[in-house]
């Protein structure tokens, strides 16, 4: 659909994988009224950051190519509709400043440039001090204009001869997540796209320093450099103070040693004119993506203590410490039970013998005795209804006195009830109350 609204470009060659985004792609270019010439048209989808309302997108893409400075490379052509963005810029045969340092060719696979450099060399102390203040000035001018970027790498440098041009300006228009995300997101003081810049330059600085990207971030020493400045602005951009307490300015990295005795030739004045509305749009996505980085870095900050939570929880010294102190608490909760039992069958004695050794406090009204074990015995049947005894007589049926039935136990009272028959009574004596009475 592009070609058939604008006819003067063809295709020569698509270029593949040249860049690290599996989601954008380039094609080597040419102009039919002038075929020698050779451009490249990289075209890229949405990223989750892209804030810009359609329209306010379309109108920023289509403005690059108006954006004049002499460290940004020139794009020749740019449009865009709702999903994705096309750029047109000249093709460099030379390639960017990563393929100097790498002794690479610009249109051999990203993998086979740089994930396995055999010739990676750092560059001389003359060029780190000119290319590293170049890309500071246009860092300088993109934050005065309130253009966000945050795409500093190295492959995103392409260089001209002695000069370096920054790339890919649409990448903070189109949304697209940064080369270095994975690194600044876990440090929560690097916060904006000023600091993110910042950072990138100092891993930017590191790579045409020693030929190689940092194996970690933050670094903890730095291997021996040409100059002691390099290192105090790498100490500044990547040490372990410098990512807890934050990124230092463009303008102090300016001042700093290295790069503020470098004299700059050009004569290209600057130009971008962006109109007010559009820059409140640019002010407000930028501030959309800074919140959506800081929640991202807060979520990845709780799960990094989660996971060392868990981590000492689990270690080898901390689970023979939980069984040393399993092993105590059952101890002690064995001993204190061992003592309640012991306390309970003391108070259990002490109650049985007080019951059996108190006296009776009316001989008339004997304490029943308990019926408890003997439940299932059929009740012994009632004696028959005999004649009342006179008192004097001593041959009476047995009867419990209270001072006896006192010191029986339960088992002699359980057993003379059992073998009590009535046919062993004897008969009782009749009295004759019909003779006269005596006296």
């Amino acid at each position: 659909m592009f070609f058939r609204s604008e006819p003067k470009w063809e295709v020569v060659e698509p270029l593949k994988d040249i860049g690290w985004r599996i989601r954008k792609k380039y094609f080597l270019m040419k102009i039919k009224n002038q075929p020698k010439e050779r451009l490249v048209l990289s075209w890229a989808d949405l990223g989750p950051d892209k804030y810009l309302s359609d329209k306010d997108f379309q109108c920023l893409i289509k403005l690059l190519p108006s954006c004049l400075h002499p460290y940004i490379y020139r794009v020749t052509f740019a449009t865009a509709n709702e999903s994705s963005a096309l750029l047109i810029r000249m093709f460099n045969e030379k390639g960017t400043l990563k393929d100097l340092i790498y002794k690479s060719k610009p249109k051999d696979p990203f993998l086979k440039k740089y994930c396995n450099p055999k010739k990676g060399q750092g560059l001389e102390l003359h060029q780190i001090k000119t290319y590293g203040r170049q890309i500071l000035e246009v860092l300088k001018f993109l934050h005065d204009k309130g253009f966000p970027y945050g795409h500093l790498h190295a492959s995103n440098v392409m260089l001209d001869g002695n000069t370096c041009r920054l790339l890919d300006l649409e990448n903070s228009l189109l949304g697209l997540p940064s080369f270095y995300r994975s690194n600044f997101s876990q440090f929560r003081k690097i916060n904006t796209l000023e600091s993110v810049d910042v950072h990138c330059f100092g891993h930017l600085l590191y790579e045409m320093t020693y030929g190689r990207p940092p194996d970690s971030v933050p670094v903890d020493s730095f291997p021996p450099a040409p100059s002691m400045a390099v290192v105090a602005v790498l100490e500044s951009t990547l040490s372990c103070e410098a990512c807890k307490n934050g990124m230092p300015t463009i303008s102090w990295l300016l001042q700093m040693p290295l790069f503020s005795d470098v004299l700059l030739t050009t004569s290209e004045k600057p130009q971008f004119k962006i109109p007010t509305k559009l820059k409140e749009a640019l002010r407000i996505a930028k501030e959309c993506i800074e919140k959506r980085l800081t929640e991202e870095q807060k979520q990845i900050h709780q799960h990094r203590r989660l996971a060392r939570a868990q981590s000492h929880h689990g270690s080898e010294e901390e689970r023979k410490k939980r069984k040393i102190l399993a092993r105590k608490k059952s101890k002690r909760s064995a001993i204190e039970n061992s003592e309640e039992h012991s306390a309970k069958y003391n108070n259990s004695n002490n109650s049985a013998g007080s019951g059996a050794s108190s006296p009776l406090t009316s001989p008339s009204s004997p304490t029943p005795p308990s019926t408890a074990g003997i439940s299932t015995l059929p009740p012994p049947p009632p004696p028959p209804p005999a004649a009342p005894l006179p008192p004097s007589s001593t041959e009476m049926p047995i009867q419990l006195q209270p001072q006896a039935m006192n010191g029986l136990s339960r088992g002699a009272l359980l057993s003379s009830i059992q073998n009590f028959r009535k046919g062993t009574l004897r008969k009782a004596e009749t009295c004759d109350h019909s003779a006269p009475k005596i006296g």
